[in-house]
């Protein structure tokens, strides 16, 4: 039993990782990239907004139809359209192009992305749903730790066209994973509903209010990190001078925070119950965050000081993330796959959104990024406000 839950958490882990891989991977690029196409980086940044863009879409597609005919069909295909679209990147001639390959690049990795959650609902339930979830937090763990510092390495010594190259072969390694050791957890449907049945099941979770609630929470709590991702990399090496290696540390050390708090999470919700477990951490980041904005307006600009009180952040939001996610999910387990999707449509489209409001304002210091990081935080600590009351220990 213990072994088949590490083999799963293992397998579940690797393709959680192959989107962040993706997108981790060449965010210390970004100058690179826009010096070579002549563009501004903010045009740059364009690139992970379609990207985000293209997993929100898509992952209405990919529930659904992994509800329909199983968990294994759509991995095959969207980790497939993934590598053909990393190897055009890696040939982009121009931005536009770049833009154009990592929209379908996210069109395969959605997939990868929003399944992984509904095969754990389909195993476990409960505190045993969070462990799951957890230790494959932990696995996927490696990719926003080392793919940065991958990613700066490939860049120095051939190149930020090469770092494609790599992100297709993770999609392919992924492929032989789905392949040879994934298990179908979710029998196909015996309905031939199709997509009336898919709307009508979408149409069911948008008038479930808590359901929504907890989807924004995970979802605010996700962005305010998308919001990091579209502009730390040019703050923190235009900005303050790291170089792109200190950054990628910089970026890990942030990575290790979020997943580090995430190995407790199932702890914490057995003896104080998920919901107070959200309301205590989410109120800490907003917090957190509320007084980096501040310090940030009255002018006190150092790199220490914003990534101190970001380590700190992300690391409240290992707590949040995952139990919001299991929460969500507990009462749909027959179309945990459909709602998954949802979610994860509505928590992408929340970043992408930060994204462009980063990227539209970004002055050339970290007020932009730091100020869409708290309006996240603190439209999440409304939310648990208004959903969350205390109850007794997870179950």
């Amino acid at each position: 039993m213990k072994s088949a839950f590490l083999r799963n958490a293992l397998v579940l882990g690797m393709l959680s990782a192959v989107g962040p891989f993706a997108i981790d991977t060449y965010l210390p690029a970004f100058p690179a990239i826009a010096r070579e196409l002549q563009v501004d980086v903010s045009a740059v940044q364009m690139s992970l907004m379609s990207f985000f863009v293209a997993v929100a879409l898509c992952q209405l597609a990919y529930g659904p139809l992994s509800d329909r005919f199983g968990r294994k069909p759509p991995l095959y295909f969207g980790l497939g359209l993934f590598v053909l679209a990393g190897i055009g990147c890696s040939f982009a001639p121009n931005v536009e192009t770049l833009i154009a390959f990592r929209f379908l690049q996210g069109v395969g990795s959605c997939a990868a992305m929003v399944i992984p959650r509904a095969v754990i609902r389909d195993l476990h339930t409960g505190h045993e749903a969070a462990r799951l979830m957890a230790t494959t937090m932990l696995v996927f763990s490696v990719s926003p730790i080392l793919a940065p510092l991958a990613g700066s390495a490939l860049t120095a010594f051939f190149g930020w066209r090469v770092i494609f190259w790599a992100v297709a072969a993770i999609g392919l390694a992924g492929l032989a994973v789905v392949l040879f050791l994934l298990p179908e957890t979710h029998r196909p449907a015996s309905d031939r509903k199709g997509i009336a049945q898919a709307f009508a099941t979408y149409r069911a979770l948008l008038r479930d209010r808590r359901f929504l609630s907890l989807a924004f929470i995970g979802g605010f709590s996700q962005a305010s990190f998308f919001a990091y991702l579209a502009g730390s990399s040019v703050i923190f090496i235009e900005h303050f001078g790291l170089t792109p290696s200190q950054y990628s540390m910089v970026f890990a050390s942030n990575a290790i925070a979020f997943i580090g708090s995430a190995q407790f999470n199932s702890t914490l919700m057995r003896r104080f119950g998920a919901e107070r477990v959200v309301r205590v951490a989410i109120s800490v980041f907003a917090a957190l965050v509320t007084s980096l904005f501040l310090l940030t307006v009255i002018g006190i600009d150092r790199a220490y000081v914003l990534w101190g009180l970001l380590f700190v952040s992300f690391g409240c939001l290992g707590l949040v993330i995952p139990s919001t996610a299991v929460l969500a999910l507990e009462e749909h387990g027959p179309v945990a796959g459909t709602a998954s999707a949802l979610m994860g449509t509505l928590q992408l489209s929340t970043g992408a959104v930060m994204i462009v409001l980063v990227s539209a304002f970004y002055d050339g210091t970290p007020l932009s990024m730091v100020s869409a990081i708290v309006i996240c935080g603190l439209m999440a600590l409304a939310l648990s406000i208004r959903t969350m009351k205390a109850k007794r220990a997870y179950p």
